[in-house]
């Protein structure tokens, strides 16, 4: 099967069955990981784990909006990119893939720093970690990436390698309806994929909100689930990016992603 059958995969299982594991997940698996822990560049990774990555995926940075960052993805000069999905030995990989909303998010905190210099970022939702890696670029004071998978973890640490980083805290543990902190900004990118996610989503930005004043950013490249919840009447657009052709390729021709801040005029009153 091409890498087109394993894309289709990955679109369909990020509506379906990964929008039921953020809603349902409480506990994480046993891969010799922790929660949540500052990890030091090329050490505690499972090396079976970290070979399987560096064999598995290429180091690109172009086809995508932000060439200032290296990252391991899924790519047509990968073995898995021919190969039957289910020879995958780990969690489908949504980490492998550069999501269009995760890059507008990037490319908007490159361009404006401002944005996220000295201040606390939560990413939620990381996947291969781009965006908290545009935060740190561009001057966060703190940035916790957050992803249910640990695969995504593990590969965030390699990215974080090619950039020349120190890795972030990351955390596998389901966040959402759970007391996330106080950050001064949450960016999360092509989330609402499932409508029970994007409800309970739509509730707890809600409540970070109205507790702790948060900040929220949203990338997403126009698809129905976004556009058709009720939360788009709360959005106010930032910024729109037209997406590389490869990214367009990849996403159905999908051709632009959009920053969107969440602005709820009723959250000082919801609970």
């Amino acid at each position: 099967m091409a890498f087109r059958g394993w894309k289709r995969l990955l679109l369909l299982g990020r509506q379906n069955a990964l929008g039921k594991v953020w809603r349902s997940r409480r506990g994480g698996p046993s891969l010799r990981w922790k929660r949540c822990c500052h990890w030091s560049a090329g050490k505690s990774l499972d090396p079976e784990v970290r070979a399987f990555l560096e064999e598995n995926t290429e180091v690109t940075n172009s086809g995508h909006l932000t060439p200032e960052i290296r990252l391991r993805l899924l790519t047509p000069r990968c073995r898995f990119w021919r190969e039957k999905p289910d020879l995958w030995p780990y969690g489908d990989p949504f980490w492998a893939i550069y999501w269009p909303g995760g890059q507008a998010l990037s490319r908007y905190i490159l361009d404006n720093p401002h944005v996220v210099k000295g201040r606390s970022v939560l990413d939620l939702g990381s996947g291969c970690g781009a965006t908290a890696i545009a935060a740190m670029m561009s001057g966060a004071s703190q940035v916790l990436a957050n992803d249910i998978d640990p695969i995504a973890g593990m590969a965030m640490i390699l990215n974080c390698e090619l950039n020349h980083l120190n890795p972030f805290p990351i955390t596998i543990k389901n966040i959402i309806n759970s007391d996330a902190g106080n950050w001064d900004l949450i960016v999360l990118g092509d989330m609402f994929y499932d409508e029970q996610l994007a409800d309970g989503l739509h509730h707890w930005l809600q409540k970070c909100i109205r507790i702790h004043q948060t900040e929220v950013l949203i990338g997403d490249p126009g698809r129905h689930q976004f556009l058709s919840h009720s939360i788009h009447s709360q959005l106010h657009k930032v910024i729109e990016y037209s997406l590389p052709e490869c990214t367009r390729q990849e996403n159905y021709g999908l051709t632009s992603s959009i920053v969107w801040s969440y602005q709820p005029s009723n959250s000082l009153e919801d609970s």
